[in-house]
């Protein structure tokens, strides 16, 4: 476990995959076993339901029970993500998921719809009048149209109940004006991009939700660990190492190559819900050659 500081979110959060049998329902055996795994690991906590978590192609009633799933098969914080392009419908699956027993909310900017930044504040704040619960904003301009603008983040963190970001907007000008602004308050900033973890760690930055700490959550714990402690050389060391698996996670849409991944090590399955189609074979070479990189740790990656 990596958490080392006195911000609200620290260390390292899996964004969880949701395992589906032959006929597409859900997995909840494997998903069980996978949290207890990620848990024993040492992660900080677990995100069900988010991007990774396929959370577009559940109903709202499986989508709460692979919450209750998880917060009922592990100790560590569970943060859910609970976000829609429907406020109303991300207020009600955050409602829901509070009752389940979460720590916190993650919730992605609304998409498809494409909110003005005054819609985009008074979404947030909606939610955070309502739910007494500490929630994290989610900022992925590539996967919802629209950019959540440093002003908002900075306003939004004042409120009692925001009290996180998630930056995978690739822009590290504006994710490090948001840790500069944003420092003397109740408010961590995390990597939501594997690639740009240490880079944002080395301004301020608190920790990840990360895609590739399913595959290799000791190896991001280390690396994680380092930078929080002060240690950028073997931070960048990890980083370094982790660089052929973060670039492979994402050659084709996220989960597909994460979920090829954990079905060849053994730990899930590679179905997908439609559209999402199964990785092309070229790619699952690809997936194959990189994992065999780390099939044995070092023991500096085990250590911590």
């Amino acid at each position: 476990m990596t958490q080392s500081t006195a911000d609200p979110f620290a260390g390292v959060y899996p964004a969880m995959c949701t395992p589906f049998h032959d006929d597409r329902s859900i997995d909840f055996e494997t998903l069980r076993t996978d949290a207890r795994r990620l848990e024993s690991a040492g992660v900080d906590g677990l995100v069900p339901m988010g991007s990774t978590g396929e959370s577009a192609t559940v109903s709202h009633d499986e989508h709460i029970e692979v919450i209750e799933t998880v917060v009922d098969a592990v100790d560590v914080p569970v943060i859910a993500g609970t976000g829609s392009n429907n406020t109303e419908e991300a207020l009600s699956l955050s409602q829901r998921a509070a009752s389940a027993g979460v720590d916190a909310l993650l919730l992605i900017a609304p998409y498809y719809n494409r909110p003005q930044q005054r819609g985009l504040q008074e979404h947030y704040r909606t939610i955070a009048d309502a739910v007494d619960l500490p929630q994290i904003i989610y900022n992925v301009p590539s996967r919802t149209g629209r950019n959540i603008d440093a002003d908002i983040v900075v306003d939004l963190a004042s409120h009692e109940h925001i009290q996180g970001y998630k930056a995978a907007g690739g822009d590290l000008g504006q994710i490090g004006e948001i840790i500069e602004r944003t420092h003397n308050e109740q408010f961590a900033v995390l990597s939501g991009n594997d690639s740009e973890t240490l880079p944002i760690l080395s301004v301020g930055g608190t920790g990840c939700i990360s895609v590739a700490a399913n595959i290799e959550p000791r190896r991001m714990s280390a690396l994680v660990g380092a930078a929080l402690a002060g240690d950028f050389a073997r931070a960048r060391q990890q980083h370094q190492e982790l660089g052929p698996l973060f670039r492979t996670l994402f050659v084709e849409t996220n989960p597909v190559p994460v979920k090829t991944a954990m079905e060849l090590r053994g730990d899930g399955h590679g179905r997908l819900r439609p559209p999402l189609a199964p990785l092309s074979e070229e790619h699952r070479a690809q997936v194959e050659s990189v994992l065999s990189a780390y099939d044995q740790p070092t023991q500096e990656a085990v250590s911590d």
